[in-house]
């Protein structure tokens, strides 16, 4: 497991270091076999797309009103395919607002989100949330009163993607991958645990196939037990199909079973 700290710093004029940048904020990489590892992210813009990279931060910032606080500040990461990457932090460090960025739902203040090298910006945001993104809300977000199935198909209708199988099919197949009976399929969602309504989640994000997946808060009310089962279902999509899965969590068991964790620390204030 590696552990990325995106840390704020002021610049030191007085001498040179390995470590110093010209800028407020450095990256710090420690990977489980060194003890610190400190570097300096002084590559050229495009250059934060490594050839594996399916979403980049590229130098990004973000104010909810024009003119004001920062809530990040010229932040640089980029998520790989076939990795579960974890973004941990404290309350107030920024993690929602990156994962609402990651998705496409909000765009930067400065900066870039990339997918596949491309700018968001310039590509069509509805394509890219339909199609290239799946997300797994912290309450789940699905509708009560539908059964397993019927929310599943209306998550793969929205897609507006045509599919090589009937839809039914590729819901049972979807609900093997979660760990749930086929008999779930003619549920009520309202009939549901509340693991078994994460686990249905999972699979409505997983129905058109996208990239990526990002969940937010995905074990927060679960048990021990359940927790480690959902990870390894994410850990299977990362590492069998090849998946980018990004999780924003405050668990450090999660964290500790993630490929990758990169830690948000809050801005100070000067």
């Amino acid at each position: 497991m590696t552990t990325t700290t995106e840390t704020d710093k002021t610049t030191e004029t007085d001498k040179t270091t390995e470590t110093d940048k010209d800028t407020t904020s450095t990256e710090t990489t420690t990977s489980t076999d060194r003890s610190e590892d400190t570097v300096t992210d002084d590559r050229p813009e495009d250059a934060t797309t490594a050839d594996t990279a399916v979403l980049a931060l590229n130098h990004v910032s973000y104010a909810y009103t024009k003119g004001g606080k920062q809530v990040i500040h010229d932040l640089s990461h980029t998520f790989e395919a076939g990795r579960v990457h974890a973004i941990t932090g404290p309350s107030g460090a920024g993690k929602t607002t990156v994962l609402s960025l990651l998705s496409g739902l909000t765009s930067p203040t400065e900066g870039r989100i990339l997918y596949k090298g491309k700018d968001l910006e310039r590509t069509n945001r509805y394509d890219f949330r339909s199609h290239d993104i799946g997300v797994i809300f912290q309450s789940f977000n699905l509708l009560p009163s539908l059964t397993v199935e019927e929310n599943i198909v209306l998550s793969m209708d929205a897609s507006g993607k045509s599919f090589d199988r009937p839809k039914p099919e590729i819901v049972r197949e979807l609900l093997a991958k979660v760990r749930l009976a086929e008999e779930y399929a003619n549920e009520r969602i309202l009939h549901l645990s509340g693991g078994e309504q994460q686990r249905v989640a999972i699979a409505r994000a997983l129905s058109y196939g996208p990239d990526v997946i990002i969940a937010d808060e995905p074990t927060g009310n679960l048990d021990l037990a359940t927790q480690d089962d959902i990870m390894r279902i994410f850990r299977e999509l990362a590492h069998s199909e090849g998946k980018c899965v990004i999780i924003v969590t405050h668990s450090p068991d999660v964290a500790r079973q993630s490929d990758e964790v990169f830690e948000l620390a809050p801005l100070r204030r000067r």
